[in-house]
């Protein structure tokens, strides 16, 4: 029996994904939920497992291409390991012709010719039928428009007739870069040639390219985590109006519990006993007392999230992933702990699910970990709002007209102007630093 390995969904307002590396050849053994390929997407570098035992029949898309979720990747034969054995010599045949056959997009070579003696070849896999699946809207003359749902709303924001947006994606599909080319050079077309994207958004928004190429320099392509993570902020800072509040917090309390009980927390509970669930909590509490911040912006509706899923950034030693801690309302102060310290080390492993770097509602960076003093972190669509986390350090301040050494830390929030105004802003910080400063719930 043939199983299909399809392309997963890995976060919100996320469409496609690149297969950066295959573990896994045609003709090798795989059990299930064993490691068979990495993928790359928007914020999401991932191990993705096999859905079924057995011998990896084909695959489908080879390493570096970029195809629609749902798309079928592989193919593994879950009837026997024998079959997909016995024929070891032609695996590396299906390898490197069967891109061509399958891959929709319009550069795509022809097939190479097989000899007389090779195997028929396999029959044209049905992997258009994903792309075809796809949401769509129809141009003027007639013409289907593929486009994702991301691509559609971009393109309304910005006034943008994606019929006359060039497609680049499998089958012509009206891709993010495509339109976030667009956006940057509306009177322009966006760049068919293969040009690397370390170059291509600075040419787009009309930097010439001799002027970034002069005396010595290394040319590093980006990565295929960084190419998204690029795509992503420049769509964060072109759909939303960044603002920003600061804050500061006298972190005193709990950096004394935190000293006092982070050896029995660890005994008692199995995990490390650090600051995130501290601001964690305080978060939650200020986006259930300002539900505003919770939300999203669809067009000119706003969409107030009733769960408060908080996306955590991890830094990565090659990029950044933000898994999300469903329902956090919902949880007390250990079972926060659990789960930072949980998504994080997975995250870092590449161990992450799918879902779980999906649907939050509000995020949360820590840049203080590297000893920054503050941040001015840009939004994580489709949240209305991120809160950025300095560095905690003792200095002087004024108490009580008298100047004391407290544990302080610099709080900022980087907020969607359409949705939240600087008093909700304020108010908010104000309820995250009430609740830091005078810390009552028990951690044990």
């Amino acid at each position: 029996m043939a199983v299909d390995v399809i392309m997963p969904q890995m976060g919100e307002s996320i469409f496609e994904g690149t297969i950066t590396k295959w573990l896994k050849k045609p003709g090798d053994k795989i059990e299930r939920d064993e490691p068979l390929f990495e993928i790359s997407t928007d914020k999401v570098d991932a191990e993705i497992p096999a859905p079924a035992a057995g011998v990896l029949k084909e695959i489908k898309v080879t390493e570096g291409q970029t195809v629609p979720i749902q798309t079928v990747v592989a193919v593994i034969d879950a009837a026997g390991a024998v079959a997909g054995a016995s024929a070891p010599a032609s695996a590396p045949k299906v390898e490197t012709a069967k891109p061509a056959a399958a891959a929709p997009a319009p550069t795509a070579k022809p097939e190479p010719a097989k000899p007389a003696a090779a195997a028929p070849p396999p029959k044209p896999a049905p992997a258009p039928a994903a792309p075809a699946a796809e949401p769509h809207r129809v141009g003027g003359n007639g013409d289907k428009i593929r486009s994702s749902p991301l691509v559609r709303r971009i393109a309304r924001e910005h006034q943008i007739d994606l019929s006359q947006v060039p497609g680049t994606g499998a089958g012509g599909r009206v891709s993010k870069r495509d339109i976030m080319a667009a956006v940057a050079a509306p009177n322009a077309a966006p760049p068919l040639a293969p040009v690397p994207s370390a170059v291509r958004e600075p040419a787009a928004a009309g930097i010439p390219r001799e002027k970034m190429y002069f005396g010595h320099y290394e040319v590093q392509p980006m990565s295929t985590m960084r190419q998204k993570i690029a795509e992503h902020m420049v769509l964060s800072k072109s759909t939303s109006p960044h603002v920003y509040s600061i804050e500061e917090a006298n972190v005193s309390e709990i950096v004394g519990l935190r000293a006092k009980t982070k050896e029995k927390f660890e005994a008692q509970s199995g995990t490390k006993l650090t600051f995130m669930p501290f601001f964690i909590r305080a978060a939650v509490e200020a986006l259930r007392a300002f539900p505003t911040v919770n939300a999203s912006v669809d067009g000119t509706n706003i969409v107030l999230h009733k769960e408060c899923n908080i996306g955590i950034a991890v830094a990565l030693d090659w990029g950044l992933i933000v898994p999300v801690i469903k329902n956090a309302e919902e949880k007390n102060f250990y079972g926060l702990a659990r789960a930072v310290n949980d998504l994080a080390e997975r995250a870092r492993a590449k161990k992450l699910k799918p879902e779980e770097v999906a649907d939050s509602t509000f995020s949360i960076t820590n840049p203080g970990v590297f000893g920054g003093l503050m941040g001015l972190p840009v939004i994580n669509q489709p949240n209305a709002a991120i809160l950025g986390l300095g560095t905690i350090e003792r200095r002087p301040v004024v108490i009580d007209d008298a100047i004391g050494i407290r544990s302080m830390v610099y709080l900022t929030l980087s907020y969607d102007h359409r949705v939240v105004d600087g008093a909700i802003a304020h108010q908010f910080m104000g309820h995250i630093k009430h609740t830091l400063e005078n810390w009552t719930e028990p951690i044990l």
